[in-house]
């Protein structure tokens, strides 16, 4: 049952989109309307600079570190990792949005602070470094998405529900991401 009312709440909690309640707040319409249509902080940024994409950004942590934290308190270990997967499930498909959300990445950042916290700071140098050298968000993403989710493997690797949702977690939010490669490999091929 608990169980249960912690999925149910994460949901609930991460269908709040920040970026989509910032830009109503401030009178800058939908976030998701122009450039990459994605309601993140990246698209946060291109839209009104980087103190709201950063505004953003840490309440989007934020909210998956006290999910993750109430995961840690009230989960079993072999559970731990399932609010993760439903907190960026519901990032994605936010019920309070029309079901159109962001991608996760920040979302997956901030839980992962509390389950694997060395992979945290190993991640955040690989996105700058990726950054540096592809000049594109989402391959930076995916460098750091991929170190969160082997961080989180090896500190929960005699658990195997924990591993296999962290896969299945790490997968969706590359999928996500799925019209970001989509549009890369097109601008190659042309």
């Amino acid at each position: 049952m608990t169980l249960i009312m912690i999925l149910t709440l994460t949901y609930i909690a991460s269908s709040v989109n920040f970026s989509i309640a910032l830009f109503r707040l401030l009178g800058k319409g939908d976030p998701r309307t122009r450039f990459s249509g994605n309601a993140g902080a990246t698209n946060v940024y291109r839209q009104a600079g980087i103190f709201w994409a950063a505004v953003v950004l840490f309440l989007d942590m934020g909210r998956a570190m006290l999910i993750a934290y109430i995961g840690l308190s009230m989960l079993g270990t072999e559970y731990v990792t399932l609010p993760g997967l439903v907190l960026i499930f519901g990032n994605r498909f936010p019920c309070f949005h029309g079901f159109k959300g962001g991608k996760g990445v920040a979302n997956y950042l901030g839980f992962t602070i509390l389950l694997a916290p060395v992979s945290v700071g190993i991640s955040a140098l690989a996105w700058g470094v990726f950054f540096l050298l592809f000049r594109k968000p989402f391959i930076s993403s995916f460098a750091m998405v991929l170190i969160l989710g082997s961080g989180t493997i090896l500190a929960y690797r005699n658990h195997f529900l924990a591993v296999v949702v962290t896969c299945l977690t790490v997968l969706f939010i590359i999928y996500n991401h799925r019209r970001n490669i989509m549009e890369f490999r097109k601008t190659r091929t042309e």
